[in-house]
């Protein structure tokens, strides 16, 4: 490896529900991190790994800044914070389709307060009209301190090359951190228990996603033909909970399933049955030894 390659890991930092884990996937060019539209989606730091020609730059999905009310979502700040003195650069996402207000102002302030290589990028151009754009753009340059911002879709990938330029131009000398063609760090049973989850987040009512959890207890890959066998638990905290992840019938934990199995076939390249069942365990979000195990 010659002596000018290029390196370095950046945090991606933002209000819940900013798009971060999107705008990852579409830089990874894979899916690493799930996506909802409920805000505490991702609840640990996911990897990211994009190879650019002589530059390396791992990308940090993190938890949503947010005020920590238990065990679980002091953990996820935890995250957050230890990111700030860990990582070589950090990328600010901003939404364009809501008003900037003190979340954002925090996360713009935290990350000046770090004194890191920082580029702020305005998120979800696309469901923003051009005056309306042009506004906001704007309002974001102020917010970042009279600091260029650059307008972005991760969703349709508008902008993504220029993001990517100018974080490579801020990664420092440094060495290949992962082996070409890996595109993230996690765990195969936390990878598995994240689709399962976000398959839950998406037909589940509001009162159920923040108290939802997914535990991979048996991965089995048959020898007799391509077919890997996985058991998993989805874990609420009341019976309540529990009839609705069920559904009547069963037909909602059913389409769960039937979904997280052709997202999990999607990235094992082979086919799965996938055993999911539906468990009650009051008050896990403040068991610290649970969490450890899901997070």
């Amino acid at each position: 490896m010659s002596g000018d390659f290029h390196s370095g890991f950046v945090a991606v930092f933002g209000r819940p529900n900013v798009g971060k884990s999107t705008l990852v996937n579409a830089l990874v060019g894979r899916k690493v991190s799930i996506v909802s539209d409920h805000p505490q989606t991702t609840r640990r730091r996911i990897t990211g790994v994009v190879d650019l020609e002589g530059c390396q730059v791992v990308l940090l999905d993190l938890p949503g800044f947010q005020k920590p009310f238990d065990s679980l979502t002091r953990r996820m700040q935890s995250a957050v914070d230890d990111a700030l003195s860990e990582v070589d650069a950090a990328l600010v996402l901003l939404n364009a389709t809501e008003t900037f207000g003190a979340g954002d102002r925090y996360v713009v302030q935290a990350v000046a307060g770090a004194a890191l290589p920082a580029l702020v990028a305005l998120n979800k151009i696309d469901l923003v009209d051009g005056p309306r754009l042009g506004a906001r753009l704007e309002e974001a340059r102020r917010l970042a301190g009279g600091r260029d911002v650059l307008p972005v879709s991760a969703r349709r990938g508008d902008g993504l090359g220029d993001v990517l330029a100018r974080l490579a131009d801020a990664m420092p000398p440094g060495p290949v951190y992962f082996p070409n063609g890996e595109k993230s760090d996690q765990p195969l049973e936390l990878l598995i228990a994240e689709l399962v989850r976000e398959q839950a987040l998406r037909r589940t009512r509001d009162e159920v996603p923040h108290a939802v959890a997914v535990e991979v207890t048996g991965i089995t890959e048959r020898v007799d033909r391509p077919l890997v066998e996985i058991e998993a638990s989805l874990i609420v905290e009341t019976e309540s909970q529990k009839a609705i992840v069920v559904g009547k019938g069963g037909h909602v934990v059913k389409a769960i399933g039937s979904g997280a199995r052709q997202e999990i076939e999607a990235i094992l390249g082979v086919q799965v049955f996938l055993d999911l069942r539906v468990k009650v365990r009051k008050r896990w979000r403040r068991d610290e030894r649970f969490i450890e195990r899901l997070v």
